[in-house]
């Protein structure tokens, strides 16, 4: 049988084009997600079986366009029918999963890793067993043991990023490099041609990184301030919302777009002009996200989740997906290797060391909701 007789990947009809990873649906606030891994229910997942023998099949839920169909078509000659469908949204994943109750038939979910904690409190993820994941023993340490999950309890890194801005210079002809850099070109140059990311949090921390606030303020003072001057002063300039960037930016139809740094370098490598585009690490903070493999509540075929995320994991593997989505595995010496093979634009892939000492990851927490309310009045209010 031909691999890709097993790979089935699901998408709405609204995904023909390239679906972003990181594309966020505003309107939905989590609530309880500060809260810690010490009191989660225990996993009931058995473990695999010791003969090594894999299900017949597996149920992936994830991020669009997310996997390179090379490596999934790879893991079905094990004889394992893969299928994958995909979510918009850490909040689609949790609604899907929190209303299945251990019953959705997925087995490898995939969400951002300031949701884990939320997820594994409310029951909706199991406990991982290290023993069968020996290729835990790639992965860099700085991308092992995060605050949200201190021991890998429940997620192993997939994927990580960050958030900055490109601009098209033969509009903005100056050099900007922070966030209020770009709030000032919001304003002037870039007055109606500028697009925020469909996110609460990532349009938000703009103005919080803008003014020298904490990227995860609860402050009310500083959601006020916030919120007059996002909905009051930035909206009016905004032409949309969207965390597509790919097809805006070869069409030129905007000339300043808050994005992820590895879909802009997918879309920069698409444009036959890239040289007139300028993507930022902006200064003085940014989100640091992590994405990662992580195995539902009540998945039925545990040793096949077991084994694919432990493929995944393998060096050539990651590379090959690293290549594929523009975001990196987080691998030991997989920068290294991509330079050797001079993989295009990697200095959009890698941040410089310095600057991934300044970001700063992204937290679920009491903020939430009112992010979610701030969000929702700058789309109203924007000049789209």
């Amino acid at each position: 049988m031909n691999p890709m007789d097993k790979l089935r990947i699901l998408a709405s009809p609204s995904d023909a084009q390239r679906i972003t990873r990181r594309s966020l649906l505003a309107g939905f606030a989590v609530a309880g997600a500060g809260l810690a891994l010490s009191g989660c229910a225990r996993g009931g997942v058995p473990s695999p079986p010791a003969d090594g023998r894999l299900e017949d099949q597996l149920n992936v839920y994830s991020w669009g366009d997310y996997d390179d169909p090379d490596n999934l078509a790879e893991f079905s000659k094990r004889g394992v029918t893969v299928q994958v469908d995909n979510f918009g949204s850490n909040e689609e994943l949790v609604a899907k999963l929190g209303a299945a109750r251990g019953t959705s038939g997925y087995d490898i979910v995939v969400p951002t890793g300031s949701y884990v904690p939320m997820m594994a409190h409310a029951g909706l993820l199991e406990k991982l067993d290290h023993s069968y994941l020996p290729n835990l023993a790639n992965v860099e340490a700085t991308y092992l043991r995060q605050p949200w999950d201190p021991t890998n309890q429940y997620a192993v890194c997939k994927n990580w990023g960050t958030t900055g801005f490109v601009y098209d210079t033969t509009v903005v002809d100056r050099e900007l490099t922070s966030w209020g850099d770009f709030l000032d070109a919001a304003q002037k140059e870039a007055r109606g041609k500028t697009t925020l990311l469909e996110d609460p949090w990532e349009v938000c921390s703009v103005f919080f990184a803008a003014n020298g606030f904490n990227l995860n303020t609860t402050d009310e003072r500083q959601l006020d301030a916030c919120e007059r001057f996002m909905v009051d002063t930035i909206s009016p300039t905004v032409a949309a919302f969207v965390s597509q960037v790919s097809a805006q930016l070869v069409q030129g139809q905007f000339a300043m777009m808050q994005a992820f740094n590895g879909d802009v370098r997918l879309a920069l490598l698409e444009d036959d002009d890239p040289d007139r585009w300028r993507f930022v690490f902006p200064t003085p903070t940014a989100n640091l996200w992590m994405d990662t493999w992580a195995i539902a509540k009540g998945a039925k075929h545990p040793d096949a989740a077991y084994a694919f995320i432990n493929y995944m994991l393998e060096p050539e593997v990651g590379m090959k997906e690293m290549e594929h989505i523009g975001y990196p595995t987080g691998l030991i010496g997989q920068r290294q290797l991509a330079m050797q093979n001079e993989v295009p634009m990697t200095d959009l892939i890698y941040p410089t060391q310095a600057t991934l000492d300044r970001l700063t990851p992204s937290e679920v927490n009491d903020a939430s909701g009112r992010l979610v309310k701030i969000f929702n009045r700058m789309q109203a209010g924007a000049a789209a």
